[in-house]
C-alpha cells in the first residue's frame, strides 16, 4: 500500500478483560524486548498507547516512570485503572495530547488503529523534541494464515471476507515511510517472526481476536464457521501434539521526534 494512503476504518472489536487474560496472556509476556527497547528510565514521563489491562504499564511504572495509559476499551480501561493505574479512554487516532511526554510506547496495539497517519501525528503532538516513540506492532505477513482462513470462509457463505479485516500490518517501507514523512527519524525498524503457541484451541484466539469476522454471521451460525476455520488451519498450525500456535509476524521499531 502507498504510504500516502490510510486503509479503510477498521470493524467494531469488544475486549472482555478476563477473556483477553485467558486466550491473550502471552501478549505482554512477549512485550519483554519492546520494553527493553524503550528502557524507560526514573522519571520520565510516558504515553502508554493502546494500553490494554495495564500488565504492561505497571512494569513502565514498577521502573519509576509517571505514566498515562490510554486505550479504546472502556472495558480495558477499567482493569488498567483496577491496577492503581493513570488510564485514560482515549482513541489512539484521535490523540489529544500536546507535549508533556519523553516518550511514546506501544504493544500490540497500532496493528488495531487503520489511520496510521492519525496515530503518528497525535503521537508527535504528545512527544517533548527528542521524544521516543517505541512500538511493536502486526507487520508484514501476520496472521496470514489465520486471516486467509477467516476470510475464505465467509466468502464461501457469500459474504464479503477481505471487507471484515479489522487490522493494518505495514511492511518495514511502508511504516518507515510514515514516521519519516512526519519528521520522525527511525533509529531501528525491522519485521520478527515469531510462530506463538496459544494456551488452547485456536478458537480461543478467533473468538477474542476475529469478533469482526465472527459477527458478520447470526449467533447461531457462529460455531460451524469457527470450527471450519479450525478445521482449515489444523495442517499449518496444530502440531502432532494438539499444541496450536498462531503465525505472528511482528513489526518492531524506534523512532526519536526531530
Amino acid at each position: 500500500m502507498p504510504a500516502d494512503q490510510d486503509p479503510k476504518p477498521a470493524p467494531s472489536q469488544h475486549w472482555d478483560p478476563a477473556r483477553y487474560q485467558r486466550n491473550a496472556g502471552f501478549v505482554p509476556v512477549l512485550g519483554a524486548p519492546v520494553l527493553d527497547l524503550l528502557a524507560p528510565q526514573p522519571g520520565e514521563r510516558i504515553l502508554d498507547l493502546g494500553c490494554g489491562d495495564g500488565v504492561l504499564t505497571e512494569k513502565l511504572v514498577a521502573a519509576g516512570a509517571s505514566v498515562v495509559g490510554v486505550d479504546a476499551s472502556a472495558e480495558q480501561i477499567a482493569a488498567a485503572r483496577a491496577r492503581g493505574l493513570d488510564a485514560r479512554v482515549m482513541s489512539g487516532e484521535a490523540l489529544t495530547f500536546v507535549g508533556g511526554f519523553d516518550a511514546v510506547f506501544s504493544n500490540a496495539a497500532l496493528h488495531w488503529m487503520k489511520q496510521a497517519d492519525a496515530v503518528i501525528d497525535g503521537v508527535w503532538r504528545a512527544l517533548e523534541p527528542g521524544g521516543r516513540f517505541v512500538a511493536e506492532m502486526g507487520g508484514g505477513a501476520n496472521v496470514a494464515a489465520i486471516t486467509g482462513a477467516l476470510v475464505a470462509a465467509l466468502d464461501r457463505r457469500g459474504l464479503d471476507g477481505a471487507g471484515a479485516v479489522p487490522w493494518f500490518f505495514p511492511s518495514v517501507e511502508d511504516y518507515r515511510a510514515r514516521l519519516e514523512r512526519r519528521g520522525f527519524r527511525v533509529r531501528t525498524i525491522g519485521l520478527i517472526e515469531r510462530p506463538t503457541p496459544l494456551p488452547g484451541a485456536m478458537a480461543g484466539w478467533l473468538e477474542t481476536f476475529a469478533e469482526s469476522f465472527i459477527r458478520r454471521l447470526p449467533e447461531p451460525d457462529r460455531a460451524a464457521y469457527i470450527a471450519e476455520v479450525e478445521t482449515a488451519l489444523a495442517p499449518r498450525l496444530r502440531n502432532a501434539q494438539g499444541q496450536w500456535h498462531a503465525d505472528y509476524v511482528r513489526l518492531r521499531f524506534a523512532a526519536e521526534k526531530l
